[in-house]
């Protein structure tokens, strides 16, 4: 769990584009927000964000090549909107599927799981609490905390989605970027009312899901606690205390990801991760090993295969 220690951001009136050829890196590059992404799907990574920054309000559009599991948290007493792209591939917030009239919605210092495909796009909206609640009286916009606070999903009309990724795309196009600050963050307040005055809730349709996500929230902290042990789907089942098929299907569901790959491409994340920390008291097969891989010519192998380049080719780089 990513514990939040962070401020809000502070003003800026120039938008920040910031490019990244490793996930984790590239979930650094976010202002004041804390996370962290394991790749899953194969192939060389490739990030870009285009961020504005003002005081107690941060609006960007993130860009994302390769499929990923996020882990995520906002900056403290906000509110954050995620809002895809037109037609993107479905994503998960906490296991819960967000398709074209949804957007997704967390409060700040919550962490919360992020499942994204392969080329994915998505706009961000923050905002201070206290901005948000003036701005709500101002226009006479009547806010439930409950449903923003609850559900992770809210369900809106293409019309308005329309309308508001129409906005945000002009406000972060390039020949906007000289539009005046006050402009500019009038233009992502209108956007963030025009989605709190049409929201409703999307909460979980089955009571099945709340089971699914305990299942697999107990696996994993399992695997997190136990990161140099090799660990079983049977071990799991026992620790879930559930049948394999249970498992399987609460992994696919929640996450859509097997138990297996889950263990094996968090592993191997994992060892990107402390390759690019780079220890120079450790070679890459005592790293392997911390991680519960063994087995190191298969280990070199899975690696190339999920990255795109052998371990060596990352710690040279990184050097």
């Amino acid at each position: 769990m990513l514990n939040s220690t962070v401020d809000a951001p502070k003003g800026s009136v120039k938008p920040r584009i910031s490019e990244a050829y490793d996930a984790d890196l590239h979930a650094g590059n976010l202002t004041d927000w804390q996370q962290e992404y394991d790749q899953i799907s194969r192939g060389a990574f490739y990030g870009r964000i285009t961020e504005l920054a003002f005081e107690g309000l941060q609006v960007f559009c993130e860009y994302t090549s390769q499929a990923l599991q996020q882990k995520c948290v906002v900056w403290p007493d906000s509110v954050w909107l995620g809002i895809p792209l037109e037609n993107q591939k479905e994503s998960r917030i906490n296991g819960l599927t967000i398709q074209s009239d949804s957007v997704m919605c967390r409060m700040g210092s919550c962490d919360f799981q992020l499942s994204t495909p392969e080329e994915y796009d998505l706009y961000g909206l923050v905002i201070d609490q206290n901005m948000l609640m003036k701005l709500a009286n101002i226009h006479g916009v009547e806010l439930n905390w409950r449903e923003l606070s609850e559900h992770g999903r809210l369900s809106i009309p293409d019309k308005t989605l329309a309308k508001v990724r129409f906005l945000l795309g002009r406000l972060l196009s390039a020949q906007h970027m000289q539009t005046p600050p006050r402009l500019q963050q009038d233009i992502v307040m209108m956007a963030l009312l025009e989605v709190l005055k049409e929201e409703t809730p999307k909460p979980a349709q089955k009571q099945s899901y709340y089971h699914r996500k305990a299942v697999v929230d107990c696996a994993c902290q399992f695997l997190d606690a136990n990161l140099d042990q090799a660990v079983t789907v049977t071990q799991l089942c026992e620790i879930t205390n559930v049948s394999r098929r249970t498992l399987q299907y609460s992994f696919e569901s929640i996450l859509g990801v097997s138990p297996i790959q889950y263990l094996r491409m968090t592993r191997l994340n994992g060892v990107r991760r402390t390759l690019i920390q780079f220890d120079q008291s450790q070679s890459i097969s005592e790293i392997a090993s911390q991680w519960g891989f063994w087995h190191l010519s298969q280990f070199a192998k899975d690696y190339k295969q999920l990255f795109g380049e052998k371990p060596s080719q990352t710690l040279e780089r990184r050097r």
